[in-house]
């Protein structure tokens, strides 16, 4: 899981970094849990644009990942750690006792060839997955679930973790990787460890192209555009365009965005941004 620098001989390689996808181990995919991924380039159901700076990339296929962990009391054994190339965490491939096949996050600290198991009896060790009640308070978890039996919702990218700090009543304490604690019920499921590829926020892209690549188009900067088209627009010579907002309007870089009854801000118990307050005094 290291980050890999070509030499300079371009300008594009002076300034980009690669994975060094040494933790792969396998290259192609299992066919039967492959489905076919459409990619809609920033349109809706008419043809017209509703999300700009979308489209092109390369051609990908989804890999069906199981979210819900819920082949209880049957052992797996870690078959493959692969690329995933729509999202940053690597995916290992399980091969269950009874023969199905199943794809799940890679978590960091399993390796080929190691046993996993799901279900409330399963130990807590890396790569089990457990309902929150029965994992150890001050464990790290990812991929856990906001409601038991959706699936994994939280902490799916990489290098991503959740502590479990407390429980109480009917729901469990987190401190997420933004920094926010919330509550979430314990009967939700989660995976003890750390999610893989954890040196993914290091790699530097180097060059457009590699943005291309992963379907993002050019994106123009609203202090460029005319009035007309930007509030940020127009303006004699490089004007700096006032304070920053969206092309709507809605003030941005401080601005508060979040509904004030919201329902599930009775689960928060520190926000992210709280943990700022107080510095530089």
């Amino acid at each position: 899981m290291a980050i890999k620098k070509n030499k300079p001989n371009t300008n594009a390689q002076r300034g980009g970094s690669v994975s060094s996808f040494e933790e792969i181990t396998e290259t192609e995919p299992e066919k039967s849990l492959l489905e076919p991924l459409k990619r809609s380039g920033g349109r809706n159901n008419h043809g017209r644009m509703t999300m700009r700076y979308r489209g092109g990339g390369h051609k990908r296929r989804y890999r069906v990942i199981d979210f819900k962990r819920d082949k209880d009391g049957i052992p797996a054994k870690v078959s493959t750690i692969e690329y995933d190339p729509n999202r940053s965490a690597r995916i290992a491939l399980l091969v269950y006792a009874d023969g199905e096949k199943r794809y799940i996050i890679a978590p960091r600290e399993v390796e080929v060839g190691q046993e996993v198991v799901s279900g409330a009896d399963a130990p807590p060790e890396a790569g089990n997955c457990l309902p929150l009640e029965n994992i150890p308070v001050g464990s790290f978890v990812h991929a856990i679930e906001m409601t038991p039996g959706k699936g994994a919702q939280m902490a799916r990218a990489a290098g991503t973790y959740a502590q479990l700090t407390a429980r109480e009543g009917k729901y469990a304490t987190l401190k997420l990787p933004s920094g926010e604690t919330r509550m979430v019920p314990k009967k939700g499921r989660a995976t003890i460890g750390t999610t893989s590829n954890v040196d993914h926020m290091n790699v530097e892209l180097g060059k457009a192209g590699r943005k291309r690549w992963l379907g993002r188009r050019p994106r123009t900067r609203g202090v460029a555009m005319n009035p007309i088209d930007h509030p940020m627009g127009g303006g004699e010579g490089r004007a700096s365009g006032g304070h920053p907002r969206s092309r709507k309007g809605l003030p941005a870089k401080g601005f508060k965005t979040r509904k004030k009854r919201k329902k599930s801000n009775r689960f928060i118990i520190q926000r992210r941004n709280e943990r700022k307050k107080g510095k530089g005094k």
